[in-house]
């Protein structure tokens, strides 16, 4: 599982004109799973996400996690986040797992944040063409893989 977390001010999912998700100061994760994640990557990612000491202090150093602001999440699905782009310009998703497996993944994903945050978790809708906006604070982006814990 891999995820990309980026730390906004503010972040909606627009699908075909309707804001589906919308949340203020928090975390925009785009979720890419494969057939090899399980529950174990999904709660210990979710134990990372929520405790990234990501946000500012009141002396403006990046020491406080989601869980300390009481931030807001939205998580998008995203298979591209397992390209591999070894061969040739055109992008193979060999990698990313087929939506019978994916999305009963990115669901349990989404409730089991949902226990460690104190908000609803915001989302977008999987396999939906989805239009993600945000304002992204910082900047701060952080790849995660669940794989490669490094």
């Amino acid at each position: 599982m891999r995820v990309v977390v980026q730390r906004v001010s503010e972040s909606k999912v627009v699908i075909e004109g309707e804001v589906v998700a919308s949340i203020g100061q928090g975390v925009l994760v785009l979720l890419g799973i494969t057939n090899e994640d399980t529950q174990e990557d999904i709660d210990w990612l979710c134990r990372k996400i929520v405790n990234l000491r990501i946000f500012n202090d009141a002396s403006g150093i990046m020491n406080n996690s989601l869980l300390e602001i009481d931030g807001e999440v939205i998580v998008v699905s995203q298979f591209t986040l397992h390209a591999s782009t070894k061969k040739g310009n055109r992008p193979s998703y060999i990698n990313a797992a087929k939506p019978l497996v994916a999305k009963p993944l990115y669901n349990l994903f989404k409730s089991s944040l949902q226990t460690y945050v104190s908000k609803p978790v915001q989302s977008g809708e999987f396999g939906a063409d989805m239009k993600v906006s945000l304002v992204n604070d910082g900047p701060v982006t952080i790849i995660i893989d669940s794989k490669n814990k490094q």
